[in-house]
């Protein structure tokens, strides 16, 4: 047994250190069944723990990756044979809730959807949401800037961060745990680790934002014919929903076709429309809110904007038109499938997505988020021996003449290394590498992610 192991083991205890055939007992990620790589993997319950395993790896000069949720699309927390593996998944205790100031206090192992439905206890809203809420993990949407349907309204994870806790790399402690909105006291240096994928330092307690649970929700699937009328619509929302508007979905018809086909969902609309716009609204007047939505809709058909909607009457209904949008694993069962996720202008997105497609020769599947310029593609080439990056310039190169960038919302991870400076200048990627070697100088944490040094 290495001595590192020996040292953790001694610290935190055999149940804390898995270790030699134990580690190979766990997948690699929700993307990945196969057996996890590491040296060993360490499941600390307490800041205080993460900071005694970061002091002893830090003296054997040993590497670390951390990981939450795994389900990661970028590689960042998948481990070597030479790396400890430091899980969140023990800390995953919701430490306090205060409705009248709208924060929370979590550990970075909570799942998204526990917060979410801990906050509707204090008729709160955790504002953040994303299709993997049932496993992504708080610390992984801090350290991914996570984005996801509601960024149109509340912004990224960044927007909903009031104050964290950190370990560095040589074990200490750095605590930003504020609980209010506004603290000009020298530099914020909790946005130093949101969005570092890890690199600087390990997440492990955080306080968010809460706001005040909506009363009102409204949804309504449409079918359009062209991404002008899918621009028009959105303008249209936005202006005359006051700001209620807090979902924007865009299905391109590769990716309503796919989704609704044998083995897949129900379509309740035609499958042969260009785009489907999956919308939706929240406010504070259920009857007042549900008779304005549905009259704009009418609008927008009588207009031509749109020429077919459903509207759900049910909660069911309403979830079962979110699952065409969210639940996408039929369409990726048995394929080859490599994910993309970029961000460009919204009036250059047409033509973006039309040169993709044009380059891909493989079955290209086209949604977003849109309202906040972030385009996912699925290639599913027909090779399992497919160019990985043959398909990986046909979806980067057309960026660069948008002003696009590689990544809106995963992260850059070990996949999109190579792609950094097609999204970020020299002076931008060296000043990064600054702020590494001053954070970690023996380049421990999540080595070899986001850059080299």
């Amino acid at each position: 047994m290495k001595p590192v192991i020996e040292a953790l083991i001694d610290a935190l205890g055999e149940q804390a250190v898995l270790h030699g055939a134990r580690v190979a007992e766990r997948a690699t990620s929700y993307w990945d069944a196969s057996p996890t790589q590491a040296l060993a993997v360490v499941k600390p319950r307490t800041t205080g723990e993460v900071s005694k395993a970061l002091e002893i790896c830090h003296r054997h000069d040993q590497p670390v990756v951390t990981q939450g949720g795994l389900t990661g699309c970028v590689q960042g927390a998948v481990a070597s044979n030479e790396e400890v593996i430091v899980s969140l998944e023990r800390m995953n205790a919701i430490e306090s809730i205060d409705p009248v100031g709208g924060s929370a206090t979590v550990q970075a192992g909570v799942t998204l959807q526990a917060l979410q439905e801990a906050a509707r206890e204090h008729d709160c809203l955790f504002a953040l949401d994303l299709g993997a809420r049932g496993s992504c993990t708080i610390g992984g949407n801090v350290a991914t800037n996570a984005g996801g349907i509601s960024v149109m309204r509340y912004g990224m994870m960044r927007s909903q961060i009031l104050g964290l806790e950190a370990v560095l790399a040589d074990g200490t402690v750095m605590s930003s745990m504020d609980e209010v909105l506004k603290n000009n006291a020298g530099y914020d240096l909790k946005h130093l680790m949101i969005g570092t994928e890890g690199t600087l330092g390990i997440v492990t307690r955080v306080v968010v934002r809460l706001h005040p649970l909506p009363k009102s929700c409204n949804t309504a699937l449409a079918a359009l014919t062209s991404f002008e009328a899918v621009t028009q619509l959105l303008t249209d929302m936005q202006r005359d929903l006051a700001g209620t508007l807090s979902a924007y979905e865009v299905m391109w018809n590769s990716y309503y076709h796919a989704a609704t086909e044998p083995g897949g969902h129900p379509s309740p609309l035609g499958r042969e429309y260009p785009f489907y716009v999956l919308l939706q609204a929240e406010g504070a007047d259920v009857e007042r809110d549900s008779l304005h939505f549905e009259q704009l809709l009418e609008r927008s058909l009588e207009s031509g904007v749109i020429v077919d909607a459903v509207i759900p009457k049910s909660e069911s209904e309403r979830h079962a038109l979110w699952e065409i949008r969210e639940n996408f694993e039929a369409m990726l069962a048995g394929r080859t499938t490599f994910l993309y996720d970029v961000s460009l202008p919204i009036r250059a997105m047409a033509g973006y997505a039309e040169a993709v497609r044009q380059r891909i020769v493989a079955r290209c599947i086209q949604f977003g988020h849109i309202a906040d310029g972030n385009l996912h593609l699925f290639i599913q080439p027909e090779s399992q021996d497919a160019d990985h990056l043959a398909s990986d310039e046909a979806v980067y190169a057309p960026l660069l003449d948008v002003g696009g960038s590689v990544s809106a919302e995963h992260g850059i991870g070990m996949e999109k290394k190579a792609w950094l400076a097609r999204s970020r200048s020299d002076t931008e990627v060296e000043l990064m590498r600054s702020l590494k070697r001053a954070w970690d100088p023996k380049n421990l944490l999540n080595p070899g992610r986001v850059f080299s040094l």
